[in-house]
C-alpha cells in the first residue's frame, strides 16, 4: 500500500488540497458576511454539498472499493456538481462572489473529480465490471477494507475534516440562523 503512487497522491496531496480549498472557501463566505446576504439557505446548501462528498469519501476510507462504491462516487459527484451550480447561482443573486472564491470553487469541483479518477485507476477491474466489461464481476456488497488505511492517517484526516470543514460550516449556519433570529426580533 505504501508504494502505490495513486494512493499516496490521494492521501497526501489530494486530501490536504481538498481540505485547504474547503476551508479557504469558508473564509471567503465569512469575509463577504454570508449571514447578512444569502444567509441560512446558502449555508444549508454548503452542508448538503459536504454530505454529498462526505458519504463517498467515508466509504472509500473505510470500505472495500468495488463497483457499488464506485457507483456511489460517480452518482454523488454529479449530484454535487448540480448542487454546486445551484449554490453559485443562488450566491451571485445576493452577494459578491469574487475571483478568489470563484477560483476556490473550481478546486472544490475538480479535486473530487481528481480523487474519483485516482480511485477508479486503483480499482480498474471493478470500474470496467460496472459497465459489463473486463474479467471481473461487478461487486456491490459493503465490506470493511481488507487492508485498512493506517489508523493514524484515518484519525488525522477525520480530525482535519472535523476542524477545518464540519466545524466551520456548522459555525456558518449558526451565524446565519442567529442573524435571522436577530432580524426577526429587531436587534
Amino acid at each position: 500500500m505504501a508504494t502505490d503512487p495513486a494512493l499516496l497522491v490521494l492521501m497526501y496531496f489530494v486530501m490536504p488540497l481538498w481540505l485547504a480549498a474547503g476551508f479557504a472557501d469558508w473564509l471567503c463566505h465569512r469575509a463577504t458576511r454570508i449571514e447578512s446576504t444569502t444567509g441560512a439557505k446558502e449555508s444549508l446548501i454548503h452542508l448538503l454539498m459536504f454530505v454529498e462528498v462526505g458519504a463517498p469519501l467515508l466509504a472509500v476510507l473505510f470500505l472495500q472499493v468495488n463497483a457499488g462504491i464506485l457507483s456511489l462516487m460517480i452518482v454523488a459527484f454529479f449530484i454535487h456538481e448540480l448542487t454546486a451550480l445551484w449554490d453559485v447561482s443562488y450566491a451571485v443573486s445576493a452577494r459578491e462572489v469574487g475571483p478568489v472564491e470563484q477560483h476556490l470553487h473550481s478546486f472544490l469541483e475538480m479535486v473530487p473529480l481528481m480523487a474519483m479518477l485516482l480511485v477508479i485507476s486503483r480499482h480498474w477491474g471493478q470500474f470496467l465490471a460496472l459497465f459489463g466489461f473486463g474479467r471481473e464481476t461487478a461487486a456491490y456488497a459493503l465490506a470493511w477494507k481488507r487492508q485498512a488505511l493506517p489508523a493514524g492517517y484515518l484519525a488525522c484526516i477525520l480530525l482535519l475534516i472535523l476542524v477545518f470543514e464540519l466545524a466551520p460550516y456548522t459555525e456558518e449556519l449558526w451565524r446565519c440562523l442567529r442573524r435571522r433570529g436577530d432580524q426577526q426580533t429587531g436587534l
